[in-house]
């Protein structure tokens, strides 16, 4: 593959993490005005919200099986469109039917999307022989900061969801439907391959026991950052005394210190490793939590929530990266792509624990307190690191079946 499609099918890539960014902040920060618009009620809401992230887990066990047939770039053309379309039919319906099939159509297109894309990133990474996954996820923190500063100043001039919505999605679905032209599937060696077999013919994906702590690390790094999404502003307010309009900056500066994370986190995955990479992040995060449980004051507690950002924010690509990388050296390119999707179920699970877990403690306990229970479990990724392996090299072209040593094994694992 030359340097060119690779360059391109890097540019495209990223482009779509950018535009998931911005749709999915779109949604989360324009909740309020879902529900005034469907008059949907405070006890129906989070079951509304509870099925975005459940049917995307959906999608995301959908896609493992859909791209045995086809390339995860054909997926990710036609997901990106769908999720726009779905986020724009919220914006215009006029009852809750209507509301409940967007949303369920939008988390399932969710899953497909977050999966298909992971998978591509991973395979670009693996043909240039570098850290690139922190860069795209880099795309997708700038697309979510766009987004809801988009969603503050429909919120801000009292633009309806329709009039915010639609010129957007007239303008980013076909953007990405262009875009999707110089998609790179398999960039490298994949393509080399068995080339001629169809692609459920060429490597069965059995139990994948060696993707555990990855999986493990996936769900309480996305506790973690549920936690921030879901509780930062009421902390801020109802813990540290802050006004309600201090409140609303943790979550901004969380996200602007996720995307200059992420922004230099491939560097330092080139220089010192994903271990490395991986332990000090986690150290940061958990030093970041504890700055919050602690704060004597709003200000004291931004700058956790800011610290917070800069951890987490290397774990999640590092965590696709070598989930992808290990089920490749064992099971070839379709290995990747199955442990990508079964990676990104964690995803969910952890955004539908962390939430409701860390407001439940702080009812029964104290909010400082249930700060403390993030901080615990972000430390688990420290011994876990290991399993992140060394930094990605390019592999040679090879015109033989892919290694199956491992066919076979742990056929009730994940």
């Amino acid at each position: 593959m030359t340097d060119a499609r690779l360059r391109h099918g890097r540019i495209s890539l990223a482009f779509s993490f950018f535009v998931q960014g911005v749709l999915f902040a779109l949604l989360v920060t324009r909740i309020p005005a879902v529900q005034d618009r469907y008059g949907i009620s405070d006890g129906l809401l989070p079951a509304f919200l509870a099925a975005v992230p459940i049917l995307a887990g959906a999608g995301s066990i959908g896609t493992e099986r859909l791209v045995k047939r086809v390339r995860p770039g054909a997926v990710l053309r036609w997901a990106q469109p769908v999720v726009c379309l779905a986020l724009l039919a919220v914006g215009v319906g006029d009852g809750l039917g209507q509301v409940a099939v967007a949303l369920a159509v939008f988390g399932l297109a969710v899953g497909a999307l977050d999966a298909s894309m992971n998978m591509l990133g991973v395979s670009l990474q693996r043909a240039y022989g570098r850290s690139i996954m922190l860069g795209f996820h880099a795309a997708y923190s700038l697309g979510g900061i766009v987004g809801a500063s988009l969603a503050w100043a429909g919120a801000r001039w009292g633009l309806s969801l329709i009039v915010l919505y639609g010129p957007l999605m007239a303008v980013l679905a076909p953007a990405a439907l262009l875009a999707s032209r110089w998609y790179a599937d398999h960039a490298g060696p994949a393509d080399c391959v068995d080339q001629g077999k169809p692609r459920a013919e060429v490597v069965p994906t059995p139990g994948m026991r060696f993707l555990l702590p990855l999986c493990l690390v996936m769900a309480v790094v996305y506790i973690g950052d549920s936690t921030v999404a879901n509780w930062s502003a009421k902390y801020l307010r109802d813990v540290l005394g802050s006004s309600e309009q201090l409140s609303t900056v943790p979550y901004n500066v969380y996200m602007a210190m996720t995307l200059l994370g992420r922004a230099v986190g491939d560097v330092g995955v080139r220089r010192f490793g994903p271990v490395a990479v991986v332990r000090a992040g986690a150290v940061i995060a958990a030093g970041g939590f504890g700055v919050v449980a602690v704060a004597p004051g709003a200000w004291v507690g931004i700058a956790g929530f800011t610290v917070l950002g800069l951890g987490l924010c290397v774990i999640v690509p590092q965590t696709f990266a070598a989930g992808g990388r290990l089920a490749f050296e064992r099971l070839g390119p379709e290995g990747s792509d199955a442990a990508v999707a079964r990676l990104n179920i964690f995803n969910y699970v952890g955004f539908l624990v962390g939430s409701p877990l860390v407001g439940a403690l702080g009812e029964a306990w104290s909010h400082r307190g249930a700060m403390l229970v993030p901080l615990l479990l972000v430390l688990v990724t420290v011994p876990y690191a290991r399993a992140f392996g060394p930094e990605p090299r390019p592999i040679p072209c090879r015109h033989e079946r892919p290694r199956t040593t491992d066919v076979g094994r742990g056929s009730n694992g994940l």
